[in-house]
């Protein structure tokens, strides 16, 4: 939801502050019925099937990626491309361009939670971690709020870049921000951290999930010692750097059990674990259930 207001009302806007009918838009599904966002929000759509005029079109997904296959879509899709109508896609519906064979040669980008599991099902493709990616006819989002700017970029290039500030002032978004710029919000903010130190291992425990490294090695390559490590990690965190490195990795294991299909050997191994029994006994220590326990649980909550 917060994706496609992010990418539609910056249009209504536009539309509104020209007093002209500048854009129009056509939500769209597999077979023209009513759709529920993972809020529970219901939105009336049409079917892909019905015969529309388009410029353009955006693929909008969300959670459970694993699920995000349809040959009908696929099929549609593909033949837009053929009539060489551009396509884009808004956070995990990257995916979905992808799966129909629509990004081959082209670079992208899509929300960084599903980066690494991108990278791994489509190794030939390039992805980058920027806001949004455009490449020719293909044009990619990392979704949220990424998408307003993309779309008053899209205005700018339009219309002008006048009417793209106008709108940005609409929605006190105020700074457009631009395609290279990363999707995450800094260590330093995230954590609450200053020490540049710290900021680069911390970085380090999130870039090494599924082989994780030594605490020394960290250390080391932070210009500190494993003692020294230790002692600002108590500091900071009132914890030892092998339990913070856990509770990312741990973390991470939680997401992907809520939000994908993979078997718990599977999460396991990415998330750096030898077996599913290991990842288990340290899933149950930290939040007081087992996997299978925590995945029933998103199942039901998701039905």
């Amino acid at each position: 939801m917060m994706a496609m207001a992010s990418a539609t009302e910056p249009l209504r806007a536009a539309n509104r502050l020209s007093g002209r009918d500048l854009y129009h838009w056509h939500l769209l599904s597999r077979d023209g019925s009513a759709v529920s966002s993972s809020s529970g929000l219901s939105l009336q759509t049409g079917c892909v099937e019905k015969p529309r005029p388009l410029d353009r079109l955006f693929v909008v997904a969300s959670l459970r990626t694993e699920k995000l296959r349809d040959a009908k879509i696929h099929h549609y899709l593909q033949r837009l491309a053929v009539r060489g109508i551009p396509l884009g896609a808004l956070s995990t519906g990257t995916f979905v361009l992808a799966r129909a064979g629509l990004l081959a040669g082209y670079r992208c980008t899509l929300h960084w939670e599903s980066l690494r599991q991108f990278a791994e099902e489509f190794p030939a493709i390039p992805v980058s971690r920027e806001l949004y990616v455009r490449d020719r006819d293909r044009l990619t989002c990392a979704g949220g709020t990424a998408a307003m700017d993309l779309m008053l970029d899209q205005i700018a290039a339009d219309h002008g870049g006048q009417l793209a500030a106008d709108v940005a002032e609409q929605f006190l978004h105020s700074r457009i921000r631009g395609p290279q710029e990363q999707q995450r919000m800094a260590i330093q903010w995230r954590y609450g951290v200053n020490d540049s130190r710290v900021a680069k291992a911390i970085l380090m425990m999130e870039q090494n999930l599924e082989n994780p490294v030594s605490v020394e090695h960290i250390a080391e390559r932070c210009n500190l010692s494993a003692r020294q490590l230790e002692r600002l990690w108590l500091q900071l965190f009132d914890c030892t750097p092998q339990r913070f490195y856990m509770g990312i990795r741990l973390g991470e294991a939680q997401r992907l059990l809520k939000e994908s299909t993979e078997s718990i050997s599977s999460v396991s191994l990415r998330c750096g674990f030898a077996s599913a029994s290991h990842l288990s006994s340290a899933y149950r220590k930290k939040f007081g259930h087992t996997p299978g326990d925590g995945r029933r649980k998103s199942d039901r909550a998701a039905g």
